[in-house]
């Protein structure tokens, strides 16, 4: 037994991100949760794209990339994003990508922002300009046990600009749930009265709370 573990670490050197065996970066058992798709969903007014059911195998992906700073994850939802920017036909010359921040609390404790981060390779990568328009001021809390009327309420007044923004925005984030985070930053967007036209895009569409 030890010996095929050895010879697995020499031929995969590294572990799946959704099981965390020795294999390639997603395994083939993990492989049948993290296929690309084209979800849209409507929240109000604002349109939502997004690649992936978010299943455990996206979660495990985004907890490595949120959490851990894992270069591999990092890279894995580069790739859904920018696979669905590619796949809605836009004018690269026209959009903006909009990352949604973080909390001051948890760039201290991760090293970064990491949609931010994120969003900065990914414009890097295909041209598209980044606009860090948003900021992150009301005092929201961890979001993952709140229901949705609850999400709601937490994100209430939550962002506000820090920059102009105008034009034709795509927000960016890893997962939408609720909706709550992206319909706020759209208001922010629009608190202007410049009514910008918004979009946005995410890695993972998780089934919606009640």
């Amino acid at each position: 037994m030890q010996k095929l573990q050895e010879i697995s670490q020499l031929i995969f050197p590294t572990r799946c991100l959704g099981c965390h065996k020795l294999s390639p970066t997603i395994c083939a058992d993990c492989l049948t949760q993290w296929k690309k798709r084209k979800f849209k969903t409507k929240y109000s007014d604002l349109s939502v794209y997004s690649t992936f059911s978010y299943t455990p195998v996206a979660a495990s992906v985004i907890l490595a990339a949120k959490e851990n700073g894992d270069s591999t994850a990092d890279k894995l939802l580069i790739d859904a994003i920018v696979w669905q920017i590619e796949n809605l036909e836009l004018d690269f010359n026209k959009i903006r990508l909009v990352p949604i921040p973080s909390s001051k609390r948890s760039i201290r404790n991760r090293g970064r922002s990491f949609i931010v981060n994120i969003v900065e390779q990914i414009s890097q990568q295909i041209g598209i300009p980044m606009l860090d328009c948003l900021t992150l001021t009301g005092k929201t809390i961890d979001q993952s046990r709140l229901n949705r009327q609850q999400r709601l309420q937490n994100m209430k007044g939550a962002f506000s600009m820090k920059a102009m923004a105008r034009g034709e925005l795509l927000l960016i984030d890893d997962v939408i749930t609720t909706g709550a985070t992206l319909k706020e930053a759209a208001r922010a967007l629009n608190s202007q009265g410049f009514h910008a036209q918004i979009s946005a895009i995410t890695a993972c569409v998780a089934q919606p709370l009640r």
